[in-house]
């Protein structure tokens, strides 16, 4: 109660920082007129005199860092040189905050001549990613108060269209004239690239140097020469990666980073959130003769799979005649143990899908058989037994006797402490003896311990790992599929030779097992820098998080323009297939209506699955996921056309605005006289697991206040 009073008197926390903000980008539209009657060499003549501003700001802190450095350099008494160490580290923290003091004086200045600089810059023509772009871009008020907030150092929740590659350029065009480097990271190197070029003209224009760290060969001097540009663009990895070289090279010299003075994240909730504990790693090969042993073992796990999925195929039909003949508990046994056979099963999902309440009986007859401690006897009917949750496998006699007949033994690791003991107390060998004795133990014990993680490596790759779901083939690599958006993840791999097992069952260079060199959290990179700002559309759900792990603040920038978005009701399917049917007739309608319709998917199984289907119906679209991440920018591109439809997996992240085509905004009406609005319409397959997701693929309508545009989800849930 007390809340809402204090609310409705003084507004939300957002709305009050806002007020406070209101002043200040006053001030820099009043600079901006002024300055708009600078001819071109005085506008650009600003960055210099910014400068020259700031050098004398730092002058005194930054000649007495430098003296401490060179005594330090000098001196050889260790207890001096910790002294110096710590008077040194004072200093540099004294010159940041005499630089942000600084930066904040100048900043109404040098966002106005940022301003001024787009308005004179509109109408030009510039290179872009191979394709000619026309500037038309000057900076609203809104998007002056998102700058604002970057340069404070916090994380800028903007809607999406709302133009966060151009504020970003005004702080970072403000903090590079500090001279020690501003970094824009990005999710992808299409981005990086893109967004260099294209803001680069800006840039480039008012006396800056702009750099892509993506464009160039790690270790570099090209790289390094990004890296000591004005304003470094790059993806997250990449500043990664390059932070790991820099502390394995043997000389300085060999460095390319600089100091972490500033940067912004875009998408900053996937890189802070959602792959904060992601270990980035430098790897070096151990060897190849592993490789090996997943070739060979590979042919014998494919047949132990292929008889198994014969079986499952028998206790799934025989389930089906079981529930036909309402034999209920007898068919809840069946799908238990074709679901720990093989719980990726199609047929078994769709059984599922089709009845929920099976799930019910299953779980019943599950619960029966941990009570009594007897699931292990039903496992014996199987070849091999998989727990999903635990990704734990478990071969049974059965699945022994076809990989090795009538040698069980092969599978038995021996008690290596035991029987080392047991060679010890032997009176009858020698000291020689015991000792060629133990090396065979334990290049026994070593033979089929790693025969036998290899063989379940095998397993859970046949098992649990779906291709173009977990991860797609593409020119002879397995490649990972990012869960959270859809796009996959070249140069990672999966540990504990989990991926080599997923090489062998794609039948494509088993490439060697490594071990670690170097390794950092994206979480931990990113917490060294002195200031560390972000944008995204979504983030206040995460607010609390940022907050916590890295001390970032979170800012709801208000739209330039009111959204008009009208957000229906999820719908409710019993089954999957009234689901997808219903999706078909809905884009199907909208199609013809020539309405541009944006389809999202959790998966590309999914996305492919609505695919065929709209192919036998003969509606053309396009299909965007891990398959075809190099054809992005253009499928998003053109998505907004009219009759354009396009199917995506997770929209998150993906960085090119969906602009309306001629002609879709108008209010059209079906053969049956219906009214549908116009606008981009949005059918979600089903809610994603983080709600953030679902708002990102929502907020792709209602940009830059298009006229009413619809966002629905449909949703299968077990009713």
């Amino acid at each position: 109660m007390l809340k809402s009073v204090i609310h409705s008197l003084f507004g939300s926390r957002h709305e009050r920082e806002l007020r406070r903000l209101r002043p200040l980008v006053e001030d820099i539209n009043r600079e901006w007129e002024q300055i708009q009657s600078f001819s071109d060499d005085e506008l650009r003549g600003q960055t210099a005199r910014f400068r020259e501003r700031l050098r004398a700001e730092t002058a005194d802190v930054g000649a007495e860092l430098e003296s401490l450095r060179s005594e330090r350099r000098q001196t050889e008494d260790g207890a001096e040189r910790e002294a110096l160490g710590g008077r040194i580290t004072d200093a540099e923290k004294r010159l940041t905050t005499v630089i942000e003091a600084a930066l904040d004086d100048i900043l109404p200045e040098a966002f106005a001549t940022v301003k001024e600089a787009c308005r004179r810059l509109v109408g030009t023509e510039i290179l872009v990613t191979g394709q000619t772009l026309t500037w038309d871009m000057v900076p609203y008020d809104v998007q002056l108060i998102g700058g604002i907030v970057l340069h404070q150092g916090k994380v800028a929740e903007m809607a999406t269209g709302e133009g966060k590659t151009l504020v970003a350029t005004m702080p970072l065009y403000l903090n590079a004239l500090a001279g020690r480097g501003a970094h824009l990271v990005t999710v992808n190197g299409y981005l990086a690239q893109r967004d260099s070029e294209w803001m680069g003209h800006l840039y480039r224009y008012l006396g800056l140097t702009v750099g892509c760290i993506d464009l160039h060969e790690p270790g570099t001097p090209e790289r390094r020469d990004a890296y000591h540009a004005d304003i470094t663009y790059g993806t997250n990895n990449e500043f990664g990666f390059d932070y790991l070289r820099d502390n394995m090279v043997r000389s300085l010299e060999e460095r390319v980073q600089r100091v972490h003075h500033y940067a912004i994240i875009d998408e900053v909730d996937s890189v802070l959130i959602d792959e904060a504990r992601t270990p980035l790693i430098i790897s070096g090969a151990v060897g190849s003769e592993t490789n090996a042993a997943y070739a060979r073992y590979n042919p014998g796990v494919a047949d132990l799979f292929r008889r198994q999925s014969r079986m499952v195929a028998d206790l799934i039909a025989g389930a089906e005649k079981a529930i036909a003949e309402n034999d209920v508990y007898s068919a809840g046994e069946k799908l238990l143990l074709a679901r720990r056979g093989m719980p990726r099963n199609k047929r078994l999902l769709k059984l599922f899908a089709d009845d929920p309440g099976l799930q019910k009986h299953l779980t019943k007859v599950e619960g029966d058989y941990m009570r009594e401690k007897r699931l292990h006897e039903l496992d014996e009917a199987l070849l091999f037994a998989m727990d999903e949750k635990g990704h734990n496998v478990h071969l049974t006699d059965q699945g022994l006797d076809v990989l090795a007949p009538g040698d069980h033994d092969a599978f038995v690791v021996p008690d290596i402490s035991e029987e080392i003991h047991r060679v010890e107390l032997d009176p009858e060998l020698d000291i020689e003896a015991k000792r060629v004795r133990k090396a065979e133990l334990e290049s026994e014990y070593a033979e089929k311990s790693e025969k036998i993680h290899i063989i379940h490596q095998l397993l859970k790759a046949y098992t649990l790992f779906v291709k173009d779901e977990q991860y797609v083939v593409q020119d002879g690599q397995v490649m990972i599929v990012d869960e959270f958006t859809g796009r996959m993840m070249p140069g990672r791999r999966w540990s504990d030779g989990l991926h080599q097992a997923v090489e062998a069952k794609e039948a494509v260079a088993v490439k060697a097992e490594t071990q670690t060199l170097a390794t950092v959290t994206i979480q931990n990179f990113f917490r060294m820098y002195d200031k560390l700002a972000g944008m995204t559309g979504t983030a206040e759900t995460e607010e609390g998080e940022f907050h916590q792990i890295y001390g970032l603040e979170v800012m709801v920038i208000p739209t330039n323009r009111p959204i008009q978005r009208d957000d229906r009701q999820d719908l409710v399917f019993k089954t999957k297939r009234e689901k997808y049917n219903a999706m078909i007739d809905e884009i199907e309608r909208l199609h013809k209506l020539e309405l541009p319709v944006l389809v999202g998917t959790v998966s590309v199984d999914v996305s492919e699955t609505l695919s065929r289907m709209l192919k036998r119906r003969g509606v053309q679209h396009e299909v965007l996921n891990a398959k075809y991440h190099g054809k992005e920018a253009e499928i998003v591109r053109l998505a907004g056309q009219p009759g354009a439809v396009t199917i995506a997996t997770n929209m998150a992240g993906r960085g090119t605005d969906i602009k309306l085509g001629p002609g879709v905004t108008g209010e059209k009406t079906d053969g049956g006289g219906n009214a549908e609005s116009g606008g981009l319409h949005i059918i979600g397959s089903e809610r994603h697991e983080s709600r953030r997701i679902d708002r990102q693929l929502r907020g792709r309508a209602g940009r830059q206040g298009d006229r009413v545009r619809r966002s629905s989800f449909c949703r299968w849930k077990t009713i």
